[in-house]
């Protein structure tokens, strides 16, 4: 039977808040996050869930916050249900794969995202205007080119609706300076370390979306982390420029809703069962890669 939780309901626990993708409880001086296999595409969340995906997601996360801690602190504590709070504790056959007691800290209102190719909206914008995220980039470049150096496009964190990007600047303003440097520098670390380690497992890192925030006035990573929610992931023996590629992330999904006459609002469209289990197929392909794990590796701890 296919491991799928579309939404969890912890009896005696306190839920903070429902996202598109995590469910987040208070766990007294921590944070529970469990990962679900809700799937959202162009901010709308589709009512069909994707198999395994939170389990994905989670383990994903957890490879690269325990791979990056030389470079920033981040906010994992564990990922085994036994060693987590009553009554999370209690809850293995949910909780299993998929969630993580993490610390509290004060989220920055911006997500850092940094493009190593020129994909998405970046393809979008080249195209009209020379430029990606407002900056100017050599003449000549085709769709998904490798650019001349990884950049730094951070955007809001709406609550509600799109997130909208911001320049460099205009994050200043939001969160100040020191911070807002800071926040590039390490962006541009992260990118470049998790990179060179996808590159040597025979995976492009396209781009991918950081969150940070503040736990005693230390900076700290939180969210996830280089997955294939927040990330474009492209295998490198495919890859040729000029052309989109294909990827082992949500961009399948989001290219097959492109096909339909769809606006883009809620309600979702139905997905066909291929969909689901070729976007499912594609999770599960990633985090062998990555990890070196399959998911039964980690459904038989």
């Amino acid at each position: 039977m296919k491991n799928v939780v579309k939404t969890t309901d912890i009896p005696g626990a306190k839920l903070l808040n429902r996202g598109k993708v995590r469910d987040i409880y208070d766990a007294g001086e921590f944070m529970l996050i469990v990962t679900t296999d809700r799937i959202s595409a162009f901010d709308v969340v589709m009512n069909e869930p994707i198999p395994y995906k939170g389990i994905v997601l989670n383990q994903i996360s957890k490879f690269w916050f325990e791979q990056t801690r030389n470079i920033i602190a981040n906010h994992f504590i564990t990922d085994e249900v036994k060693e987590f709070p009553s009554p999370f504790s209690e809850h293995e056959e949910t909780l299993a794969g998929r969630s993580m007691l993490v610390k509290k800290a004060n989220p920055f209102p911006v997500e850092c995202i940094v493009r190593g190719y020129l994909a998405g909206s970046a393809w979008k914008e080249y195209r009209e205007h020379g430029t990606v995220h407002g900056q100017q980039m050599p003449a000549g470049l085709k769709n998904s080119s490798r650019l001349p150096e990884p950049i730094f496009t951070p955007s809001t964190k709406a609550e509600s609706g799109h997130d909208e990007n911001i320049s460099f600047d205009q994050m200043v303003a939001i969160i100040g300076s020191t911070y807002s440097e800071k926040l590039r520098e390490v962006s541009l670390k992260l990118y470049q370390y998790g990179a060179e380690v996808a590159r040597q497992k025979g995976i492009i890192i396209a781009d991918t979306k950081f969150e940070f925030g503040l736990l005693n006035g230390e900076m700290i990573l939180i969210d996830e982390v280089m997955t294939p929610d927040s990330s474009r992931f492209w295998p490198a023996k495919s890859y040729k420029p000029g052309k989109s590629q294909p990827s082992l992330d949500k961009q399948y999904l989001r290219d097959y809703l492109e096909t339909l006459n769809w606006d883009k609002t809620p309600p979702p469209p139905r997905l066909p069962e291929d969909i689901v289990e070729n976007t499912s197929r594609k999770y599960l392909e990633i985090l062998q890669i990555l990890t070196g794990k399959t998911i039964e590796d980690i459904l038989k701890k």
